[in-house]
């Protein structure tokens, strides 16, 4: 049984990032899982990302290998701020990223964590066993999928949520209703539409409230008032990058309701003109019940006092995540039992750690202790170097 210091679970821009810091110290550690698996396999080819360019960066230690150099090098138009990044483009680049700075990545999936005297077991599906005296999880979002009640014990030929769709092309020609209205809704109808099919959007939310264009150069009162960051503008959004650690010193009530409530799923400006009048959309709608008939799903809804239905070929339930360390399928429940939570989420420590010493949780599963910046790829930056340098000093 191999011994090492540090295991990293999860080859997405978090576990990349941190491996690459790590690489520059003395510590023996080995990453699992993979290269930017969420991004290539459960996002729909064609989209493009919320965030701007100078803002989808991952970190190596010099900070040299940005988003922006990979475009220079390959001759990929880029811009800072207004160009949206191609999905395409920000996997190549992290693949890239990968071979430049994690060449050691394990392509196999870690399918057991357990606690022992000396740290963790970590059981690979290759059927290797290691000890590790750390482990720092960063698998993303990819298993905290979340479907209405309603529709989760739909059968998969019928009913699927967003994430399991890299590729749209069999719905060419077959009618799909789309639910939710935020980024990945729209994202998912607008590229729907462009492959053939025929689509509903249904949604809760009376408007949909795209984001506006970036303007810049923008005028000093604007950027006092409103500065930029990486996400997006407003001293909310501002504070929330440059300040982690304070927003960890809030009372835990208030930072769960900010994480809730900040930067919404809206849907981004580029992606208005390929659905508006294009598809009829039923907003303001409360989903009450969905049915199977003929193999087809047949969805009622209630949209004001009026009771509808739509059927369809399909139903992709865009609805969004909900981190649930219960959802984790390869931590082991003598572990989870011992992790402190709020809301099924990790209670972490100053330097990205659980209650069990030890085990450290990145990306998404640390923004109800460390704000929402960890929703999103630009928080791997800060998190590779303060955990980094921790790790590398423990």
């Amino acid at each position: 049984m191999a011994d090492l210091d540090i295991a990293i679970i999860g080859a997405g821009p978090y576990g990349l990032s941190l491996a690459a810091h790590l690489g520059r110290t003395h510590r023996s550690f080995r990453i699992f899982g993979e290269p930017m698996r969420f991004w290539s396999g459960h996002m729909p080819r064609g989209m493009r990302l919320k965030s701007e360019g100078f803002a989808s960066n991952l970190s190596d230690p010099n900070g040299e290998f940005t988003l922006e150099a990979y475009c220079r090098e390959r001759s990929i138009d880029y811009a800072d701020i207004g160009l949206p990044v191609a999905l395409d483009t920000f996997i190549a680049y992290g693949t890239e990223f990968q071979r430049r700075y994690v060449p050691a990545l394990e392509n196999v999936q870690v399918v057991g964590l357990t606690h022992s005297p000396t740290g963790f077991e970590v059981s690979t599906s290759n059927g290797e066993v290691l000890r590790a005296r750390r482990v720092v999880v960063a698998t993303g979002i990819g298993h905290f999928a979340s479907l209405p009640r309603v529709l989760e014990n739909m059968p998969a030929a019928l009913v699927t949520h967003s994430s399991a769709h890299s590729d749209l092309q069999s719905f060419k020609n077959r009618k799909v209703v789309v639910l939710g209205a935020g980024a990945s809704a729209l994202d998912i109808a607008a590229l729907l539409i462009e492959t053939g099919a025929s689509v509903e959007l249904i949604a809760r939310t009376d408007t949909l409230r795209f984001h506006d264009a970036p303007r810049e150069p923008r005028p000093l009162l604007e950027r006092l008032r409103e500065p930029r960051s990486g996400l997006g503008t407003g001293w909310r959004s501002r504070l929330s990058c440059d300040l982690p650690r304070a927003f960890h010193l809030l009372p835990e009530s208030l930072r769960f309701r900010a994480v809730a409530r900040h930067l919404g799923p809206a849907p981004c400006w580029f992606v208005r003109d390929a659905v508006a009048g294009k598809m009829p959309m039923h907003l303001g709608a409360t989903l009450l019940d969905a049915q199977i008939a003929n193999n087809r799903i047949h969805v009622s809804f209630k949209q004001g006092e009026e009771r509808q239905s739509v059927e369809a070929d399909h139903l992709i339930a865009a609805t969004g995540y909900k981190v649930a360390m219960s959802r984790l399928p390869f931590v082991h429940d003598s572990l989870i039992k011992r992790i402190r939570r709020a809301a099924d989420t990790p209670i972490l420590h100053r330097r990205f750690e659980s209650s069990v010493p030890g085990l450290h949780f990145v990306g998404v599963a640390a923004a109800n202790s460390f704000g929402p910046l960890f929703r999103f790829a630009f928080g791997a930056d800060y998190a590779a170097k303060r955990l980094g340098r921790h790790l590398a000093s423990a």
